[in-house]
């Protein structure tokens, strides 16, 4: 084993043995397996049922009355506005609906909200939107309009994206619902980069404050200890990526299973009452329609995720981490040699960081528009491209983009690798020197 591999076994042994590493290795599943759990739980979490009293003085919601849901209940007592306000604080019900009895309440209806404790926005939205419904029907039905004739003519349209190559072949493209899946390994990515890539910095510092280095160099050339260091954390942080897709899958896969089977046994039951639905006419109810519709999309959206070639995807991830890792931890190490404390690394850091922080910036808006020129040059700079392209890649990016981009990755790298040893070998036996960019300059230039 050459020097080099000595300090790469050196700074990996070192780490993985750390309890640090081995509780965030174990924790780290748990807490993104939690998150997304916790995300899927939320929305109906301490769900507190609202019954809510309407007093109808138009008539309007009387005859054609508001359809409860899971949380919201509605009840049309017999009773005149003022008796329910007296009885309010000591009856079981959470809201008071008043509805005046305004002569064009079609036009501009007049409803007041009673509550002892804020109903929320979801039931605040939900009363206003049937509201609405139901005057607008009012309204239709005053003008001898049929309400189920408007019902009836509304349909769902799915539409069906497919990509033509240059052959004249249509190719499904049904990534769109699926981009978080880019996004998210572009978010892992900056995550990781900016993690490791400051372990390089911070071992670096650590080891030149303590005057460790100047045994070191003794032995090995500036250039391998810097490349030992940086490699050995890469596979620091592969080792630990590596075991979190083994937790991860393992604490999702039986869940999710689960999850999947059940949603995916009910599509073929919704699919049919759709089609019977569409055939009732003038029996159509529009909103078990919507209900309907809603839950085919989720189901199409679990479909289009089966279409993702998980593989592809997986085997970017790790090319566009290590050459973005490796990229910029080439720098981190070099500003780590340069410093003497992590106070003065603040002047140095943001330029650094800034391509990274504008790539993830970026991103977000190459979600909306994947195949703009902006988003293409983003994909091929090396300095953004580890983010930019994997938010493109569910899209559907040709082979010789990646090839391309993987290239300028590359080269990149071994640029800022030269201007990093150039800074290393001098700045790791430089002491008590408050450094500036314009030293650093000279440094890059020194011969020897």
């Amino acid at each position: 084993m050459g020097k080099i591999g000595l300090i790469i076994w050196r700074e990996y042994w070192t780490r993985v043995r750390n309890k640090t590493f081995i509780v965030m290795s174990i924790l780290g599943p748990l807490l993104i397996a939690g998150f997304f759990t916790f995300m899927v739980w939320l929305p109906n979490a301490d769900k507190t049922t609202q019954k809510i009293m309407v007093i109808d003085e138009s008539g309007v919601v009387k005859q054609n009355k508001i359809p409860d849901n899971e949380f919201i209940k509605f009840y049309y007592p017999e009773i005149t506005y003022d008796e329910a306000c007296k009885t309010f604080q000591e009856a079981d019900f959470t809201c008071i609906l008043h509805i005046n009895n305004s002569e064009n309440v079609a036009v501009a209806a007049i409803v007041e909200l009673f509550y002892k404790k804020s109903p929320g926005f979801s039931t605040e939205n939900y009363i206003k939107s049937q509201l609405e419904s139901k005057f607008y029907e009012f309204q239709l039905a005053s003008n001898n309009i049929d309400p189920n004739v408007i019902k009836n003519a509304r349909r769902p349209v799915t539409l069906a994206t497919k990509k033509m190559d240059e052959s004249g072949n249509a190719v499904d493209s049904k990534h769109e619902d699926v981009m978080f899946i880019g996004f998210f390994c572009g978010v892992l990515i900056f995550m990781f980069v900016i993690i490791y890539g400051m372990q390089v910095m911070r071992g670096v510092m650590e080891e030149k404050t303590n005057r460790i280095v100047e045994v070191i160099v003794s032995s090995v050339k500036p250039f391998q200890l810097m490349m030992g260091k940086i490699i050995g954390v890469a596979m620091v942080g592969l080792t630990q990526f590596i075991i979190w897709v083994i937790l991860s899958t393992v604490l999702t896969t039986a869940s999710s299973a689960m999850i999947f089977n059940k949603i995916m046994d009910d599509a073929g039951k919704l699919q049919n009452n759709k089609e019977i639905v569409y055939k009732q006419g003038s029996n159509l109810n529009a909103e078990q329609l919507e209900k309907m519709s809603s839950k085919m999309e989720a189901i199409e959206v679990i479909q289009h995720l089966k279409t993702i070639n998980f593989t592809e995807v997986l085997v970017c991830f790790l090319i566009y981490f290590l050459g973005g890792y490796l990229l910029y931890s080439a720098l981190f190490a070099a500003i780590g040699s340069a410093v003497d404390s992590e106070a003065d690394t603040q002047q140095f850091m943001m330029p650094v960081m800034l391509p990274l922080i504008l790539g993830y910036v970026m991103s977000i808006n190459f979600i909306q528009n994947p195949e703009s020129n902006l988003a293409f040059w983003g994909s091929m700079i090396p300095f953004t491209s580890p983010i930019v392209m994997m938010v493109r890649l569910p899209f559907g990016v040709p082979l010789w983009q990646i090839a391309l981009s993987v290239t300028f990755l590359i080269a990149g790298f071994i640029f800022t690798t030269w201007i990093a040893a150039k800074i290393y070998r001098t700045g790791i036996l430089m002491y008590g020197k408050k450094i500036t960019w314009k030293e650093l300059g000279k440094w890059m230039f020194y011969k020897g």
